[in-house]
């Protein structure tokens, strides 16, 4: 089993490069089999979601070819099936964009009910209340949802939750449907944006993406494209809490400022310097940081992704810090590990009250999901000795090389799967 194993205790100094979005290139992909002409996609992040769903589509028939390590060409005219493996699924969440994708192009599709991070309940409902308003038909039979229609029409949708994967789902099923369509308390993310010019870029007519009310008038058909993914905010906004965590000075280089807007106003909130430019962004944090109090909000309101990486910032902060979560509610995993390094944390319902610690220790810990596995390295970055982090294979699903960019701004973290390798690093580093 693959670990990291890192020595804390060096500020992380340098530039790192951002990749794409890994949410925003989950749905594209799928979106990708909607036409039957060739779709070109550059800036793919090569993380293993991506790797997962890739294999996902090439089952399902489609001619998917790696042109590099960030760029693929997808056709969907050779796609024999409509039913998705269960193997997929279970893997990652993300999947289930496969089922707008296909009810869109196909009128008919049947995928698993997902898998993903174990970080609380997602439930699907507003997904299937806004395929069946679209005209479907929408069963769940032997773990799987089954969705088909003789046509799809354009429908007046009020989301009852603002939902990212369901405004994404219904929105690729519109897209081809007849009519016009409105998707009301629509989620903002900067990836449903993505989403939406990848689809007009293939033809589809879709706007207000990004507000609240889409409107989507449907199209015949979609053709090829090439389009390039959005970079990562959360990735971006990780490596922005090492830097304040470690005392760090990094320029995070390829980004779009605006989406780490909520990240930002936190990290100049508890005492970082922030510089902004056109497409990179510099945290300074050169003295201890402040208390503040967070909340988890749908875009642009503080990211839930982004919530364990700044409760590990403010458990080193002076004060008392108070990080309420209001969108998933088992995202509080990762406190028990975080204690074995120090921290003192206490979880009422869907808020850790933090009191801030001068320092951590190291401890051998388990990541439990992927943004509390990154948060947890984070710890390991900042405290002193040497700390393990079991589980990456969580972590490895949304970072790009992490191990690689940290070292490039002087951590001292290796990935490892033997004992002889971890005695190994602890040799090299004295």
């Amino acid at each position: 089993m693959e670990q990291y194993i890192i020595k804390g205790g060096n500020p992380l100094v340098g530039e790192v490069e951002i990749g794409g979005a890994k949410n925003a290139a989950l749905a594209i992909l799928t979106a990708a089999i909607m036409t039957d002409e060739t779709v070109f996609i550059e800036n793919l992040p090569d993380v293993s979601d991506i790797n997962v769903l890739l294999e996902a589509i090439a089952e399902i028939g489609a001619t998917v070819e790696r042109v590099d390590r960030h760029t693929v060409r997808i056709n969907g005219s050779t796609i024999g099936a409509v039913s998705v493996d269960y193997e997929f699924i279970k893997k990652i969440r993300a999947s289930y964009y496969l089922l707008g994708a296909l009810l869109g192009k196909y009128k008919k599709a049947e995928v698993p009910l997902p898998g993903g991070c174990n970080i609380g309940s997602r439930p699907i409902d507003q997904h299937l209340k806004g395929f069946r308003a679209l005209g479907a038909e929408v069963t769940i039979q032997h773990g799987a949802i089954m969705a088909s229609a003789s046509d799809l029409t354009g429908s007046h949708i009020f989301l009852d939750m603002v939902s990212v994967g369901a405004t994404i789902n219904i929105m690729m099923a519109a897209a081809l449907a007849k009519g016009y369509t409105i998707i009301e308390n629509a989620a903002k993310e900067p990836h449903v944006v993505d989403v939406a010019n990848f689809l007009n870029s293939m033809g589809a007519n879709i706007k207000g993406a990004g507000t609240d009310v889409i409107r989507i008038r449907g199209v015949e058909s979609l053709h090829s494209t090439n389009y390039s993914i959005v970079p990562d905010m959360i990735e971006a906004g990780t490596y922005m809490c090492a830097a304040a965590a470690t005392k760090g000075d990094i320029l995070i280089k390829n980004v779009i400022p605006k989406h780490l807007e909520a990240i930002t106003a936190k990290l100049v909130e508890i005492g970082c310097e922030v510089q902004e430019f056109d497409d990179s962004i510099r945290i300074i944090a050169s003295k201890r940081l402040r208390r503040t109090h967070v909340k988890t909000l749908p875009y642009p309101g503080y990211p839930t992704d982004m919530q364990p990486q700044i409760a590990v910032t403010l458990a080193l902060a002076e004060g008392t810090s108070i990080v309420t979560e209001s969108i998933f509610e088992n995202r509080f995993k990762y406190v028990d590990e975080l204690s074995r390094m120090g921290s003192t944390i206490k979880v009422e319902g869907n808020t850790a009250i933090i009191d801030g610690v001068e320092k951590f220790t190291g401890a051998r810990v388990s990541a439990p999901d992927l943004r509390a596995g990154a948060a947890l390295v984070i710890a390991g970055l900042a405290a002193e000795g040497i700390t393990t982090v079991d589980d990456i294979i969580y972590i490895q699903r949304g970072y790009e090389d992490f191990e690689g960019k940290l070292r490039s701004l002087g951590a001292e973290i290796e990935k490892v799967s033997t004992e002889k390798e971890i005695q190994k690093f602890k040799l090299r580093i004295g």
